[in-house]
């Protein structure tokens, strides 16, 4: 959905009754969170969406943010962003990992480089930190499968990312996470599947007034603002 106000109105929600340390660590999981649907939503929705984020926050909640950076590519670390990215594409992906990155390849030979080191080796796998917040294996995957079943027309995708779900709970990826492994189970089961699907779109109907996903309306009734 392309709608900034929705993450504000849904961080108001979720961080109502709590007190600052964890509206914090809230306001910085949903940031991050933001970060990484860079790689559905695209860098324009992404920027819009966390510029309103971060307006709509209470002062003394952004001003407690990091201000740290933590995906700079250096010499030291440039291996070990690649390794992760290729990890988590072969989790996902498996056993049709090799045949994705070739297939991928025949389109456009960086187009395999360009998503394994810069989607999923520097955005959707999680870096080293002190700071910050990190999402997690399933949460990932959870986000995949809601931003590309919000946006609609990309069927495919959807079905990659609920499978790459399932996989998490199969290869033990999930262990770093906060979830238990019961709500894991759950979650890349048929009913967790269903549930998240559903849920999701709950949402689009809800933010689109019944009109459906606003991820790239027509311009039929769209006034120009340029």
């Amino acid at each position: 959905m392309n709608s900034p106000d929705s993450m504000s109105t849904l961080y108001k929600l979720a961080s109502s009754s709590q007190p600052q340390s964890q509206a914090i660590a809230t306001a910085e999981l949903m940031r991050e969170i933001g970060l990484k649907c860079i790689s559905f939503n695209g860098v324009p929705r992404t920027i819009n969406m966390l510029n309103a984020f971060r307006a709509s926050l209470p002062s003394d909640v952004a001003s407690s943010l990091s201000t740290t950076p933590t995906r700079a590519p250096t010499t030291e670390n440039i291996t070990s962003i690649r390794e992760r990215g290729r990890q988590l594409w072969d989790s996902i992906y498996r056993p049709y990992e090799t045949k994705l990155v070739d297939k991928l390849a025949e389109a456009h030979p960086d187009l395999p480089v360009h998503i394994l080191n810069s989607e999923y080796g520097s955005l959707l796998s999680d870096p080293p930190r002190s700071t910050g917040s990190t999402v997690g294996r399933i949460t990932t995957s959870i986000v995949a499968v809601a931003c590309l079943r919000a946006q609609t027309g990309v069927g495919p995708q959807v079905t990659s990312h609920v499978f790459g779900l399932r996989k998490a709970a199969e290869d033990g990826t999930w262990k770093h996470d906060v979830e238990s492994e019961e709500a894991v189970r759950w979650l890349a089961s048929d009913e967790g599947n269903t549930w998240i699907l559903e849920k999701v779109d709950e949402v689009v109907d809800t933010i689109g007034e019944g009109m459906g996903a606003t991820f790239a309306p027509g311009t039929k009734n769209r006034e120009s603002k340029l």
